[in-house]
């Protein structure tokens, strides 16, 4: 047993050198620096699936794994609407879902912002408005701001928060700021790509 312990002392402890950044990783880091600099705090995110296929919420279930680590920036999902400062919705809003999410938008404490993240969310998609679908979010509620892709990265994904704490920010600030949030006829923020708000 004393043979062993000393032949772990002498064994050097096996590694690699570090990788070297991508420019991936140095867009993260860089969004995630400057998401903490505009909230300085914790943001709360409600997440409602209207009628999605899931692939959007794939996109969102990557922002908490060790790559992105959102939640070590101060970011989290919550469960009630109560609690949260932005509600990001996905998918078109099904006639089943409708009353789900005006009612979790009305819940939500001011400043609400609203965020539509994929196509289908921003536009309809390929489901469109027909018997079973209202088509876009913003057929139901208010969006701030619209997140394009099908399904959107994760890192256009960050983005989008960015571009919502961006606008929002001011309008935290106080009464007189509160008019810089753009309401559901301003033009929103895509991510990549600004995409019109349509009435």
């Amino acid at each position: 047993m004393l043979q062993q312990l000393r032949q772990l002392l002498r064994t050097p402890v096996p590694h690699e050198p570090r990788p070297a950044a991508t420019p991936g990783s140095v867009v993260r880091a860089d969004l995630g620096r400057e998401l903490l600099r505009i909230v300085g705090r914790a943001l709360a995110i409600r997440h409602v699936d209207a009628g999605s296929c899931n692939a959007c919420e794939l996109e969102l279930s990557a922002l908490s794994n060790p790559y992105y680590n959102l939640e070590a920036l101060g970011f989290r999902f919550v469960a009630s609407p109560r609690h949260a400062d932005v509600l990001l919705a996905t998918g078109p809003v099904s006639r089943n879902m409708e009353v789900a999410l005006r009612r979790t938008y009305d819940a939500m404490p001011d400043p609400r912002i609203v965020i539509a993240a994929g196509t289908c969310a921003c536009t309809g998609g390929v489901f469109g408005e027909s018997y079973a679908s209202l088509g876009r979010v913003a057929n139901v509620i208010p969006v701030n701001v619209e997140i394009a892709g099908c399904p959107p990265t994760p890192v256009e994904l960050l983005q989008g928060l960015l571009a919502a704490v961006s606008v929002a920010a001011p309008a935290a600030a106080g009464p007189d700021a509160a008019s810089v949030m753009p309401g559901p006829d301003a033009a929103s923020t895509g991510a990549g790509s600004a995409l019109p708000t349509r009435d």
